[in-house]
Parts: structure tokens; sequence; C-alpha cells
């Protein structure tokens, strides 16, 4: 008997529709998969064997071949087991639905429990694509994929119920759709605690409203990572698009929280300076997300940055750029989306006192300058803001008054953001930091006495083309904050102080 059942595999985030054929008759017991199936895939025939044995179902049929199309690609890992189990079941006539526009995925264990996969929900939204209607994967996927609407969503937690609801029972019903709860501003950091720094927050307030990387740099104590982990706390909310982005990601890395499957909160990914090129960027076999792909639409902060492995922090350079990061195997090549927001922070010097008011620098001239050029020229061009954040004095921190808020902050930032969404309608644009070179003449217009003032600084100090680009970006979102007309003098004197420690700290 001849039959034929709907699944979607999955490398990396690119999914695509598998259709599992199943040829059973009787005969010596034999069990074939082909289709270019791995050994993860192959391993199935003793899974499904077990689960269908311990769930007390017996099959009339002992030849049975398996045939995953197309043939011509790949089949990795274990989430092809709950549709080869369903063609089984199929070919043995224990299927009394139509499922024709039902899709499966999971993996089964030999007890017959269905155990939860990575990457459901960009499976979901393939399926949906296809035309299916109806999936049916693990339980505790359940949640994931019902963020999917439009498709009725099959939890799974045991193949005996798989069994008896296609034989007529009502072991299964549609998961009800999710509701992602309003995101929570009660966990997250508010900048009303910060005493000082107000030079420090007027940066961050233009990086936040123009999604710009920002560098810290300032003796050990300033405040550095404390300023950096409220950032979140004023960048707009959400859209729906961004958290399904987000989601996908952090579904395809197996880390999503089952009660919470809808990530809605900007994501703040802190990554330590031990963290390998793979671990960044992303690796493995089958290559899963890094941390910069797990940051998209939100927040990468690297701590201590000249402490990073010099060719790792090259290694962000493409990423940043070009917001995803294509990871390369021999069985193919991956696309993660990675359009985050780079927050650096470093000490001035290997002992962290150079340039404090008090504390005397103990480093040597060489030992300074081998520890700052740790960060290459084309790292530091593609950080927009570079801040330097000072010791507070005694009568900032002694005051009672608290500072402005987060919330105020954040009004401001999606005041600006409001502005560039009119601005960018029709393009690909989302925020300021994204303004292609060949957009810069049409957006980013200046008033007379601006153009002279960055005609002389870039005579003067020799600037990039690339550093040009990001002070005309940084010197707009300051106009836009301002309410989004022409871009003055003293929007573009911000931007171009902005870049100056470069040349304190690295003498360019």
């Amino acid at each position: 008997m001849f039959t034929q059942i709907n699944s979607v595999g999955l490398f990396g985030m690119n999914a695509f529709p598998v259709v599992t054929e199943i040829n059973a008759d009787k005969g010596l017991s034999d069990f074939q998969i082909i289709g270019l199936a791995d050994a993860s895939v192959q391993e199935s025939k003793h899974r499904i064997f077990g689960a269908l044995k311990n769930s007390g179902i017996k099959l009339q049929n002992k030849s049975l071949v398996i045939n995953l199309t197309p043939a011509s690609v790949k089949k990795a890992g274990s989430s092809y087991d709950l549709a080869i189990l369903a063609a089984i079941l199929a070919a043995e006539g224990d299927i009394r639905v139509d499922l024709s526009k039902a899709v499966f995925f999971g993996e089964v264990s030999l007890g017959g429990g269905v155990k939860p996969i990575s990457g459901a929900l960009t499976m979901t939204i393939e399926a949906k694509k296809n035309g299916m209607n109806a999936v049916f994967l693990p339980q505790e996927n359940a949640a994931e994929a019902a963020v999917v609407s439009g498709v009725e969503v099959y939890g799974v937690a045991h193949v005996g119920d798989m069994f008896r609801y296609f034989r007529g029972g009502d072991t299964l019903r549609p998961h009800k759709p999710y509701v992602a709860k309003p995101p929570s501003e009660q966990d997250l950091p508010d900048f009303a605690d910060v005493k000082g720094q107000e030079n420090v927050k007027q940066a961050l307030t233009i990086a936040a409203a123009g999604f710009h990387n920002i560098l810290m740099i300032g003796t050990p104590g300033t405040g550095k990572s404390m300023l950096a982990k409220r950032i979140p706390s004023v960048l707009p909310y959400m859209t729906f698009d961004e958290s399904i982005e987000t989601t996908q990601v952090h579904s395809v890395a197996g880390i999503l929280d089952k009660n919470e499957p809808l990530i809605v909160t900007r994501p703040f990914r802190p990554v330590s300076h031990t963290a390998s090129a793979a671990g960044l960027c992303g690796g493995s076999g089958v290559p899963r997300p890094g941390e910069i792909s797990l940051a998209h639409n939100g927040v990468l902060f690297l701590d201590e940055l000249p402490e990073f492995d010099r060719r790792t922090l090259e290694t962000l350079r493409q990423p940043v750029e070009n917001r995803e990061v294509v990871i390369s195997r021999a069985t193919g090549s991956v696309r993660y989306p990675c359009n985050f927001m780079l927050v650096a922070a470093m000490n001035p010097c290997p002992c962290g006192n150079f340039g404090h008011p008090t504390k005397k620098c103990v480093c040597s001239p060489t030992a300074v300058t081998r520890y700052l050029s740790k960060i290459s020229q084309p790292v530091l061009d593609r950080i927009d803001i570079q801040i330097e954040v000072n010791p507070v004095s005694y009568n900032e921190i002694s005051v009672h008054e608290k500072g402005e808020s987060s919330a105020e902050i954040r009004r401001k930032v999606e005041y600006a953001r409001k502005i560039q969404e009119e601005r960018y309608k029709g393009t690909a644009v989302k925020s300021n930091s994204e303004i292609e070179p060949s957009m810069l003449s049409e957006f980013c217009v200046m008033e007379d006495a601006a153009r002279e003032l960055i005609k002389n600084v870039f005579d003067k100090l020799g600037m990039s083309a690339r550093a040009y680009d990001r002070i005309l970006k940084v010197a707009r979102t300051a106009a836009d904050l301002d309410g989004g007309g022409l871009i003055s003098k003293k929007h573009v004197s911000m931007a171009i102080s902005y870049r100056s420690l470069d040349r304190k700290y690295w003498g360019n």
C-alpha cells in the first residue's frame, strides 16, 4: 500500500516542505528510509518501532520503505519521526481523517512520548505558506506554533493519543491561539536610578533613537555596565513582525520559554570576552545561531572590549554592516538575521586608570598602545557613537532627586522613531542607522553652516568615507529628536564630538 504524509524540514532557519512517502507490504520484516537521510533520521526506525510496541499498536505490514522527498535535499535531525510514524499508521489503515492539508513534525521516544524540537515556529510558518491548515507536533511546542494564525495546532504528548484520535477518538483538541502578554517594564532597570552622567544619557538617547552602535570608554566604577543594562528600557516596543523574527531565531536555537513562547521584550545579550567566534556568530555541524543573532532587534553588549580575541572582534565587521550573518558548511549555507544595536564598554588601559582625575595609571605607554590596538580601525569605524564616561562627583551622587526616567526618555525615542517611520515609508530602512550611502543626499539635508563645518572637519582630520556617513546618520537622529527638520550646525557638531575618542586614544 502506498500513502504519503506532509512534513517540514529545517536547516538553520531555512524551512522547506518534505513529503513522507511510504510503501508497505506484507512479507519479511524490513524497514528502509531513503531520501538522503542522515544518521539521526535513519535511527528513527528504532525509536518508532519502540514507540509503537510500547503503545500497544501492532503492525500488519512488515516490509516498509519510507522515502523523504525531495530526495536531493539532505534531511537531518529527529523532527521527521512523527511524520514517519503517521505515514505508517496511514498505510496500516488506522487513519480515518483526511490529512492532505495536515503536517507532522516531532521527535518520538522509545516509550511513545513525543519530545519537543527546535524551530517549531519557523516550520509552522512554512507549513502555512504551503497551504497546510493543521499541524501535529509535540505538546510542548504547541503554544509556540499557535502564534501563527489560520492554522489548527494539535499538541501531541503521546503517540497513543494520536492513534486514538485518528480512529475517531477525541484525545486531541486544537490548541487555543496564543495571545502574547504585553511587555512588562517592572523587570527592566530604570535610568531614573542613575546619578549624574547626563552627557552619557544624551548619547544613549541618540543611540536608541537611531539604533546606532555605541562605545563607552571610562575608568572602572564609572557605571558603564549599569548604563548599558538600562538601554532596553528606552528602546521602542517591538512590533509583531519583530517579535516573530526574534522568536524564530530563539526557537531554532532551542532556548524559548515554553510558557512565554513569543518574545515581546527586546533581547539584551551580554557576552563575555571569553566567547569564541563561533559563539558570537554561530556555528557547529548544522549551524546554530550565535549571540549576534540572538540579539536580533535588541542589544548586544560587549563588556571589556579589548579583552576579546582580536580575530573574534573582526568577525563582527560584516554582520554589523550587512545586518545578517552567513555561515557556510559543506552541507550548505545558512543565513541568520542580526539587526542589533552594538553596545560596547572598555577601560582606557590595562589598569583602568588612564585619564582618571585622582588615581595614577601604572601602565607603560607600550602597554596602553598594545591594549588599545586590539580594536582595529575598521571595527571602530563601524561604531557610530564614542562617549567618555567620567567618574561621578560627590555632589552628583549624593542628591536625593531621581534623574530622568526611562519612560520619559522612551517617549523622546519613540517620537524620533515615528519621524523616521514616516520618512522611510516604502523603503527597507527602519531607522537612521540603516540609511544606505545612496540615500544620504536625500534624507540628510543640512543647513549651509552645518555643511561647511563637516567639510572643514573632514579635511582637517582625514576622516574615512564610512566615518563621514556615520556622522551624518547620527546628526540626522539628533535633528529628529529636535523635530526632524534640517540638520543644523549644532547637530553636526554633536555628531562629530561623538567621533573624537578614536583620535584621543588611538591617535588617529
